[in-house]
């Protein structure tokens, strides 16, 4: 069975290796792959394997949600978590409006475990 692959999406570097670091020390048998923008996500989910998205909600371009709703529209039973520092209950509203969770920023261990296991969970019974 192929590994599972985390597509993490955030203009900062900097949260990307946060989030990297995270997924690696919770998940270290799951692959990564990197994205800056809404453009390079969307280039990795059409000719690769994502089997799992982590997506800054505040990005330049497109944002988070509107690259988890396009993301959405092929991969409907994709495990989706949106982060941010804007915790406020309208973006975790329009979060799960498009079936996605919402992580808030500094994305910690806590914050992330619950959702990766989920998404574990899922992965597993859509595989079976």
């Amino acid at each position: 069975m192929a590994p599972t692959t985390v597509l993490i999406v955030d203009d900062s570097r900097l949260a990307r290796i946060v989030a990297s670091k995270l997924v690696k020390q919770l998940k270290p048998e799951w692959e990564l792959v990197e994205a800056a923008n809404a453009d390079d996500a969307l280039a990795h989910a059409a000719q690769g394997r994502v089997d799992v998205a982590l997506i800054d909600f505040n990005m330049p371009g497109q944002d988070g949600l509107a690259l988890a709703a396009q993301l959405r529209e092929t991969r409907p039973e994709l495990p989706i978590a949106i982060i941010s520092a804007n915790i406020q209950d309208e973006i975790i509203a329009r979060a799960r409006a498009v079936n996605a969770t919402f992580v808030a920023k500094p994305v910690t261990e806590e914050g992330l475990s619950g959702f990766l296991s989920g998404a574990g969970l899922r992965l597993r019974k859509l595989s079976t």
